[in-house]
């Protein structure tokens, strides 16, 4: 059975449908395969990281926190945006320091602030319960829940939004999401709104 582990587990470097077979596989096949999967991700490339992270998700087997928290130095930024994640889903507490130090790393590359990476680092953190959303006052208040995790701002609130935004200039995302709003000559979805809004 080793060996048919540590072959489906090279296929997760493989063509997408190879690939997609093995993780399946391994996430039927569950915790028994953490073990040849920890040992061969240091040499995966950085598609069969992702599907290796993939199956870790599933599998949802507490031994891979130190191997994704190592993912969270990976060369590959959409690999460390998906260890941060994972780290969150799998609830590994020990990972806060280094999404701490990581996000600290996106900040040093001057990362934009809402690319996926950092905003995936801000989640887990907020998931692992190390920090919390962060709004402006104004723009909380005008906030309108449509369900318990779907808050939206009305469009009739843009304006004061806008101002209220403008008036906390270390929010880090007020000038894209006015110039997203001006330039754009469009409307922002509650969903979009809610991503820039409140997780700064």
């Amino acid at each position: 059975m080793t060996s048919r582990i540590e072959q489906l587990v090279q296929q997760l470097d493989g063509e997408a449908g190879a690939s997609y077979d093995a993780r399946a596989e391994l996430i039927h096949i569950g915790s028994a395969a953490t073990p040849a999967i920890l040992d061969a991700l240091p040499s995966l490339g950085g598609f069969g990281q992702l599907t290796a992270i993939e199956v870790f998700e599933e599998v949802a087997d507490p031994r891979c926190g130190p191997a994704l928290i190592t993912l969270l130095d990976s060369d590959n930024p959409t690999v460390r945006q998906w260890a941060a994640t994972a780290l969150a889903s799998l609830e590994i507490e020990d990972a806060v320091e280094p999404l701490c130090r990581a996000y600290r790393a996106c900040l040093g590359r001057q990362t934009p602030p809402d690319e996926s990476e950092p905003v995936a680092i801000r989640w887990a953190l907020t998931d692992l319960g190390a920090r919390s959303p962060v709004v402006p006052s104004l723009t909380a208040r005008l906030q309108a829940g449509t369900g318990p995790d779907s808050p939206g701002w009305p469009s009739a609130h843009f304006a004061e939004i806008i101002d209220d935004l403008a008036n906390h200039p270390g929010w880090p995302h007020a000038e894209r999401f006015a110039r997203n709003l001006i330039d754009d000559a469009s409307t922002i979805t509650d969903a979009e709104l809610e991503s820039l809004l409140a997780y700064e």
